[in-house]
């Protein structure tokens, strides 16, 4: 399937307008008054105030974000961008880089667990390659959207991952993924990934986003040992310090130091926000995206939920610095949207509870004294 056969939203009128400045400039703060009457429900049901803890504010931000005080869910769309990275070449993953396509293809036929995932809560899988080093499209992969950029970015240890336009590209390929994904329906959009040595990169943006070390950022990915794990931190060094005139300015350090899933993962969080779709952060990589994201448009976190806290590197240490607390601690570390699909589950099951409890007048029940 080829991104031209999306249609609605009208792609080449978009790109006319400039589509990522058209994204950034659309995106409005969450809806206060929506938020001030979901507090109001809330607080009108069937239970003591507060007690159902974040499901409350879960349901609160939810509703501020869509700018429905109804917190109506119309669907789930788990979106997994697919590409990758030149940086591969410096050993700094512990599977080799054909495995990318491998799993594209895992993922497709339904083996991957995002795919078990999407399977049993019933969330639409959208699949795109934004840039995997094997060309697939001749094998009529099921599901798999191919907006592919390059064959992998390059290294960003000897030279920037991508060129500004490339950079762009795969934002707006995941601006039109999000604009796709809610015209078919969605109301809540899963982000995840996969491409081999993209933890590397990973860790390069949250360094340059945060100012942590890359010590306290980057983990052992795939399952890299002691001198590989050595081997990653050095490489992440090297490349901070290269591309170092780059990192302030948001887009030239997307471009130097990110990848094209990392990119079109940051385009969904713009996409998202602009159609007022909340976007659900899966882990370390997705949360690079989000911080990229960010820079893009400050203020943008408060449309996203981060759907948990992986067990890779320094994630915690990240989440932390940004400012946002995870729903679930499962200690996983697996990628793919999957942490992002478990806490999709989760954020429907709060909205559940917001639409469907009774309140205190409905059921006849008397609420508390004073």
């Amino acid at each position: 399937m080829r991104f031209g056969d999306f249609g609605a939203g009208g792609r080449c009128n978009l790109k006319a307008m400039g589509l990522l400045e058209q994204t950034i400039g659309a995106i409005a703060p969450p809806d206060a008054a929506a938020a001030a009457q979901a507090a109001h429900r809330l607080d009108s049901l069937t239970k003591p105030r507060g007690s159902l803890g974040d499901l409350e504010a879960i349901a609160r931000r939810y509703a501020a974000v869509r700018g429905d005080p109804t917190a109506a869910f119309g669907g789930g769309a788990l979106t997994v961008f697919v590409a990758d990275h030149g940086v591969a070449e410096e050993g700094v993953s512990a599977y080799p880089q054909a495995v990318t396509g491998e799993m594209l293809r895992n993922i497709a036929r339904g083996g991957a667990a995002i795919s078990v995932l999407a399977r049993r809560l019933g969330y639409h899988l959208w699949i795109v390659d934004v840039g995997v080093a094997i060309d697939t499209t001749a094998e009529a992969l099921p599901g798999v959207l191919y907006r592919r950029i390059a064959a992998g970015t390059r290294n960003v240890a000897r030279e920037p991952a991508m060129s500004p336009e490339q950079a762009r590209a795969a934002l707006e390929a995941g601006i039109e993924t999000a604009h796709a994904a809610a015209a078919a329906g969605a109301t809540l959009i899963g982000i995840g990934e996969m491409g081999i040595a993209n933890s590397t990169a990973a860790a390069a943006l949250l360094a340059a986003a945060t100012g942590l070390a890359p010590a306290h950022l980057a983990g052992r990915g795939t399952g890299l040992d002691n001198p590989g794990m050595r081997r990653k931190l050095e490489v992440i060094a090297r490349a901070l310090e290269l591309h170092r005139t780059a990192l302030a300015d948001p887009l030239a350090t997307l471009a130097t130091l990110g990848g094209f899933e990392i990119a079109a993962m940051a385009g969904v969080c713009l996409g998202g926000a602009a159609r007022r779709v909340p976007v659900v952060v899966d882990g370390f990589i997705a949360t690079a995206a989000a911080a990229a994201a960010e820079r893009l448009r400050p203020g943008l976190l408060a449309h996203l939920f981060f759907g948990h806290r992986s067990a890779e590197g320094g994630h915690a240490l990240a989440l932390e610095r940004l400012g946002v607390r995870p729903i679930l601690d499962l200690g996983m570390r697996l990628g793919e949207g999957t942490g992002a699909a478990l806490a999709m589950s989760v954020i429907e099951s709060a909205l559940a509870l917001y639409r469907e409890m009774a309140t205190f007048e409905s059921a006849g029940v008397s609420e508390k004294i004073g």
